[in-house]
């Protein structure tokens, strides 16, 4: 059965001053805390066994999940006490030995986990990174200028469009050679290690909804768009 490690122990500094009572992961999205709805996401995929990585308020992360046993899932923590990024606390966990899910904690998303997972196996990939096609607007006129300063190009207000990491990876156990032991360490910077070692790495491409709760905005914008996606979230509900 796959295993899932949420990452869970960021201080969420953007989303103060909520995050000075709450752990950004418990912060309430309707009437379930961010996490909350994550959990029961991957739990309708038929994954059940849990590490979350803890460090901020990691104590009311506990309280409130417990083992887990509420969820009929199984959840145990692995408590960072200094800040090791977001490949690093992966070096901490026993126990990944099989294909393993990678879920920021924050995920407001719609995307099948099974196909997620499928996607990985077909391509028999050593890690899969998650992706959404991303638009930015950008309100002002952009040139390009060779090497003597002359003018190439001139668009007015351009829209850029780029495929953004989603904070959710499936992983082969051999990923975790090139992890530290208590280093700190970022995701794109093994990802990165991985393809200069042309190791095969997949993108696996949601075209459904998603949201990175990491700003006042975001949050705004996930209370706002729940109404529409609630029964899309969670149907049996």
């Amino acid at each position: 059965m796959t295993k899932a490690v949420v990452l869970a122990g960021g201080r969420g500094t953007r989303l103060t001053p909520y995050t000075f009572i709450l752990p950004k992961p418990l912060l309430p999205v309707g009437d379930l805390p961010i996490l909350e709805i994550l959990l029961r996401r991957l739990k309708m995929a038929g994954i059940d066994n849990f590490t979350f990585c803890v460090g901020y308020k990691h104590e009311l992360v506990r309280a409130f999940f417990g083992d887990g046993a509420r969820w009929d899932v199984q959840i145990e923590y692995s408590v960072e006490n200094e800040p090791l990024g977001t490949a690093g606390p992966l070096s901490l966990i026993a126990g990944l030995d099989e294909t393993f899910l990678v879920a920021n904690g924050d995920l407001l998303t719609d995307i099948s986990f099974s196909d997620l997972l499928a996607f990985h196996k077909k391509h028999q990939a050593v890690a899969t990174v998650g992706a959404i096609r991303q638009k930015v607007k950008i309100d002002l006129g952009v040139i390009e200028l060779d090497d003597q300063q002359q003018l190439m190009k001139y668009v007015e207000k351009p829209s850029l469009h780029y495929l953004a990491s989603i904070g959710l990876y499936v992983f082969e156990p051999a990923v975790l050679s090139y992890i530290p032991r208590d280093q700190f360490l970022n995701l794109p910077d093994l990802m990165n290690s991985l393809r200069r070692d042309n190791q095969p790495v997949r993108g696996y491409i949601h075209k459904g909804y998603w949201l990175d709760i990491g700003r006042m905005a975001d949050y705004q914008q996930a209370l706002n768009d729940l109404p529409d996606i609630q029964q899309r979230l969670l149907p049996e509900d």
